[in-house]
């Protein structure tokens, strides 16, 4: 049985600040080159790209551009390689951050509702990475990851699965699934992570199974990503209806 813990509708006109932090990994950067950009109201939260967005990163990722908030932050003192989803060997820390656990569950039952888009430089995701107080609690848990260039109408491919990183009791086990949805509409993404297992389902459907699940705290990562390899339409738009989350009661 699962009973609701957290729910964001997106309601009010401001982002809930006590769930989210509206920066991408800033320790690998900064905050200003971090901060997304997003507006909240309606009842629907828009995570966006623009065309004078600077690279979040430039110097460990390139041309990348990101809008994404985060519920939780950890790294390590100015110049050192420790600090979450530590995505490339010449990472160090550029800018201290104050560690946070806003929501870094273990376990439970977790989905969005959500509208991808079909823009061949851009992708949107939901997903988890370990807290990482601990280098080996590394693992990341993808609750969905659609590229635009994988979309086109009523067919898609949604990526999900999980990746070890650094932690050497995970297995990398991630697919593409083809499904026959429009991902420019509303859909459901959710996964079930229980011990040794995760579930990953769209629609209320139960699309993947994976054998095998981190066993420690986990933080929320919910993106837009903008890759600018060509010139390409702007504002890149990601909205999502609805962000909810249970907990396992025995």
């Amino acid at each position: 049985m699962y009973e609701l813990e957290v729910e964001d509708t997106f309601d009010g006109d401001r982002l809930n600040e006590d769930l989210w932090l509206p920066y991408y990994l800033p320790h690998w950067s900064d905050r200003a080159a971090a901060a997304a950009r997003f507006q909240v109201g309606g009842g629907s939260l828009v995570l966006t790209v623009d065309e004078d967005q600077p690279p979040w990163c430039p110097e460990f990722d390139g041309e990348a551009r990101v809008s994404s908030l985060q519920t939780g932050a950890y790294a390590g003192p100015l110049g050192s390689a420790i600090g979450q989803h530590r995505f490339s060997d010449r990472a160090v820390v550029r800018e201290e951050q104050p560690g946070l656990r806003l929501y870094t569950p273990t376990y439970g039952r977790f989905e969005a509702r959500a509208k991808a888009l079909d823009d061949p430089d851009a992708m949107v995701a939901l997903w988890m990475i370990g807290y990482e107080d601990r280098p080996e609690r590394s693992a990341e848990i993808c609750v969905f990851e659609i590229f635009g260039s994988e979309a086109e109408p009523g067919r898609a491919q949604v990526g999900m699965g999980v990746h070890p990183f650094g932690d050497p009791r995970i297995t990398d086990d991630f697919t593409k699934v083809p499904l026959p949805i429009d991902v420019r509409d509303f859909h459901v993404y959710a996964a079930e992570w229980s011990p040794g297992q995760v579930a990953f389902f769209v629609d209320g459907e139960q699309v993947k199974t994976v054998a095998q699940a981190p066993d420690y705290p986990m933080q929320f990562m919910l993106g837009l990503y903008d890759f600018r390899r060509r010139p390409g339409r702007y504002p890149k738009r990601f909205e999502v209806d609805y962000f909810r989350a249970w907990r396992f009661v025995h």
